[in-house]
């Protein structure tokens, strides 16, 4: 099938006074490392807001995923017919400005969806018309949409498949899938494969529940299932993408772990930052939402290292709120303050691969609107992906501090996280580092560059939010340009700011930002 006009041939899966200095500035080789570096005010340093920066640049502390920001579409995005609009050129480009990245098909919808090889499902049935049939089966025509978009796109699909359809004894029902399976292979669609989605939410959806030995068995038999496929042998396998690690969460979690865990090549699970706290365009400035995060890592990789040590933990599926966001709360510039701080604090902790929820048009938290108009977070994505490696660094901070209050713990509003540039980037050479730093605070940040950075060239990336809504804003503007696609099959360019030599980096208030460090020569960042 033909790709949009755009698509090359062949393309497949690109301080204030008192600030506390804490974890976001000390990362060590031992994941969870939360102690802050000793500090002396250096001789000759007046401002009290002025930081000293440094990075360490011998060795990585973590290696992530070349397609650790990925994307997902919720299968309720076929609500209104069928998939032909994923054909959109300019959607096609949209998708193509975050590769290389996986593209997960999943959702709520997903353990309810069924696969008829047939072209046109209503015609065939004499059934009431296509929308009708495309809120409960997948078919052949709307699978062939959704693989030549992420083909055209450069994007990897993972694709889950229904659980829900059971046997009496309560085993996986297999007979639907295998039908998908094979009419797959037969058009040589490289997929990668899962199984449900939040299997802990099955008894509040039908009222029947499986449990995490059963689930564990479930992916076994379909593991079994795709080696009988040649062209799907060695495909991968995902799961069991488990909701949050509540108690019983975490039991479900061991149960399949226990049977299934040497099954699949990355353990799965979601994060959504509580139902209903967020909202006001204030509480995404709140460091006890973001750190939210942080206790939910440990506890997956607690039961994952138990099991299989060493096994690769993705988080798929991560928004504001499970419910799909807010109308102008988590679809504005103020979300970017939680995603831009959920890529860093995933990445420093060793998570492989985060899955946004959603790319396009499900509720709030999507990156592209309904009229495939890039959001704020669009923007923030694709800097992240222009500029961001693979390789986790080390940082170094020294500045000002002061001793709690007592019962009171001061939580840090400047984050700051360091990874070599993009090797894909080919305005920078091989051993440059680039800084993002999110300032939570409502004044300005001075960060002097130390040691290794001393003296270099730094390109600024500023975000800030344009127009008058502020932080409500769903258009953004880059070092005072505003960011508007070209055109359909154009992204705009996205130029920096040459700041001089030793220049100290003035953060403003309530923004977020990328410094490339060039010609840094950084041993850990020379090779791949």
């Amino acid at each position: 099938m033909p790709c949009p006009s755009s698509c090359p041939p062949g393309l497949l899966a690109l301080m204030a006074p008192g600030l506390a200095l804490l974890a976001t500035f000390s990362l060590s080789s031992q994941a969870g490392d939360r102690r802050a570096l000793p500090v002396e005010k250096p001789p000759g340093v007046k401002g009290r807001t002025l930081i000293l920066l440094d990075v360490n640049t011998k060795s990585p502390v973590r290696i992530i995923s070349e397609n650790f920001l990925s994307l997902q579409l919720d299968p309720s995005i076929i609500h209104d017919g069928w998939l032909d609009f994923l054909s959109s050129r300019r959607l096609v480009t949209l998708a193509r400005g975050l590769a290389p990245a996986f593209l997960r098909f999943a959702g709520k919808r997903t353990d309810f969806l069924q696969f008829h090889n047939v072209k046109n499902p209503a015609k065939t049935r004499g059934g009431p018309g296509p929308d009708y049939y495309l809120k409960n089966y997948e078919d052949a025509r709307s699978l062939d949409k959704l693989y030549n978009f992420a083909d055209c796109s450069g994007l990897h699909l993972i694709f889950a498949l229904n659980a829900l359809r059971r046997n009496p004894n309560n085993s996986w029902n297999s007979s639907n899938a295998l039908s998908l399976l094979k009419y797959s292979a037969s058009k040589k669609y490289n997929i990668s494969w899962e199984l449900g989605n939040e299997p802990n939410n099955y008894r509040t959806l039908i009222g029947r529940s499986v449990n995490g030995s059963q689930l564990g068995k479930d992916y076994i038999q379909l593991r079994s299932l795709l080696q009988l496929i040649r062209t799907y042998s060695r495909a991968n396998l995902y799961g069991p993408n488990i909701g949050r690690p509540r108690k019983n969460v975490i039991a479900l979690l061991e149960g399949f772990m226990k049977v299934a865990g040497s099954t699949v090549d990355a353990v799965t699970w979601q994060h959504y930052y509580i139902d209903g706290r967020v909202a006001k365009v204030t509480d995404f400035l709140k460091t006890r939402l973001l750190d939210t995060l942080s206790d939910q890592i440990r506890k997956i990789q607690k039961v994952v290292n138990t099991y299989a040590p060493g096994k690769k933990i993705w988080l798929e599926g991560v928004g504001a709120t499970s419910a799909g966001g807010m109308n102008n709360l988590s679809d504005s510039y103020a979300a970017g303050f939680l995603w831009l701080n959920t890529l860093g604090l995933l990445a420093s902790q060793g998570i492989d691969v985060v899955v946004r929820h959603s790319f396009l048009d499900h509720g709030h938290n999507h990156l592209v609107d309904q009229n495939f108009n890039p959001l704020p977070d669009y923007w923030l994505s694709l800097l992240y992906k222009r500029l961001i490696g693979p390789k986790v660094l080390a940082i170094h901070v020294a500045g000002l501090q002061r001793k709690p209050r007592p019962g009171r713990v001061i939580r840090d509003k400047l984050r700051i996280y360091a990874h070599c540039t993009s090797y894909h980037n080919h305005n920078y050479v091989r051993g440059s580092i680039t800084l993002y730093i999110i300032n939570l605070h409502r004044s300005r940040k001075k960060i002097k560059l130390a040691g290794t950075l001393r003296d270099k060239i730094v390109h600024q990336y500023l975000l800030q939010p344009y127009g008058k809504e502020g932080l409500h804003s769903k258009s953004v503007q880059l070092n005072g340009q505003p960011l508007a696609m070209v055109d359909d099959g154009t992204l705009p360019e996205l130029k920096p700011r040459a700041l001089r030599a030793g220049r100290t980096l003035v953060i403003p208030p309530l923004t977020m930002s990328f410094y490339v460090v060039k010609n840094v020569n950084a041993l850990a960042c020379r090779y791949r």
